[in-house]
């Protein structure tokens, strides 16, 4: 939590500056969005608005459903064509291709400013202010109203409360920090719902969702002496489970949570010969973010992802070997 005293970091400073002089803005996220994608995207455009901006939001796919009542306004919207922005704001997106379609629709603007907390972050922006010692997007934007005097009010934090919960798994992970708990807390003396919250992100899971998942615990695989958990998502799964794919968010950390197990993976078909792969790590001798990098992704230590081309075995025994590799040299 910034102190008043303590002086925001100079990129921080000039997306305040610039967002101050800009009239309309435009906030877009990454594709699948997340709970610190839309919590930071809709955290920020309602202190925009609350300082008097024309602020509209963009993502390319839709709000999952768990996270909807962040969203009663639906401001999240498809991005068009036609539009001019002072200011075009990427929160929680470590490159430009992760915006989608929505980077198509951006071009004819003033200053582009980049918001995240990604190591592997590309610095695609105009200002790039990425601080990889968060855990969460949900932070920096909390930061950022505080410095520029936003009022964050009870709407804001639920998004903001939201995104931060999320991203450190309800505060579990290890990348949760003093500054983060002291964050939540003031978010919660600021109105966020802490229970609404809770139980719409963790406690209201579709049929359809418990249907994938019953899937994940028939047909996951350990290897490596039990030390790797990994399991398939394919097109056929959703299908059967009359599932959408962002149902499948957070199915990872099941398996992650077994005794033992020190990487987590998921292999999700994206096309016959593409394949989207997520790491979780639950041991600091393990970093997905570099298994990640090497075949073009990126992420975090603890929470890396990708899309790789190729056979679907053939992509398996790629991210299979090097994860032994990397826990046999630990």
């Amino acid at each position: 939590m910034p102190s008043p005293s303590k002086a925001p970091p100079k990129p921080a400073q000039e997306i305040i500056d610039r967002l101050r002089a800009s009239q309309s803005v435009c906030i877009v996220g990454h594709i699948r969005p997340d709970g610190d994608c839309i919590g930071s995207q809709l955290g920020l455009a309602m202190a925009l608005e609350g300082a008097g901006k024309d602020v509209t939001v963009w993502n390319q796919d839709p709000v999952p459903p768990k996270l909807k009542f962040l969203d009663p306004e639906r401001r999240v919207r498809k991005p068009s064509a036609g539009r001019r922005f002072d200011v075009v704001v990427a929160t929680d997106c470590a490159a430009l291709d992760r915006l989608g379609n929505a980077a198509d629709h951006i071009g004819d603007r003033g200053a582009f400013v980049n918001i995240d907390h990604h190591a592997s972050n590309t610095r695609y922006a105009d200002v790039n202010w990425v601080s990889p010692r968060e855990p969460s997007t949900g932070e920096l934007v909390f930061d950022l109203c505080n410095w520029a005097g936003w009022k964050i009010t009870r709407a804001i934090a639920d998004c903001l409360f939201t995104a931060i919960s999320t991203d450190t798994g309800s505060f579990q992970y290890p990348s949760t920090t003093p500054d983060t708990l002291h964050t939540a807390a003031e978010l919660v003396e600021r109105g966020a719902g802490l229970g609404k919250i809770c139980e719409e992100v963790y406690q209201s899971f579709p049929l359809t969702r418990v249907k994938l998942l019953r899937h994940v615990y028939s047909t996951f695989r350990l290897v490596h002496d039990d030390r790797t958990a990994y399991f398939w998502l394919r097109k056929r799964d959703y299908s059967r489970a009359g599932a959408a794919t962002e149902e499948s968010e957070g199915l990872i950390d099941h398996v992650r949570a077994i005794d033992g197990v020190q990487v987590a993976v998921v292999f999700e078909e994206i096309e016959d010969e593409m394949t989207r792969v997520s790491w979780r790590s639950k041991t600091p001798n393990v970093d997905v973010a570099a298994l990640a990098k090497a075949v073009g992704g990126g992420g975090h230590r603890a929470a890396a992802g990708a899309r790789i081309p190729g056979r679907p075995l053939g992509v398996q025994r790629r991210v299979l070997s090097a994860i032994r590799k990397s826990l046999d040299a630990a």
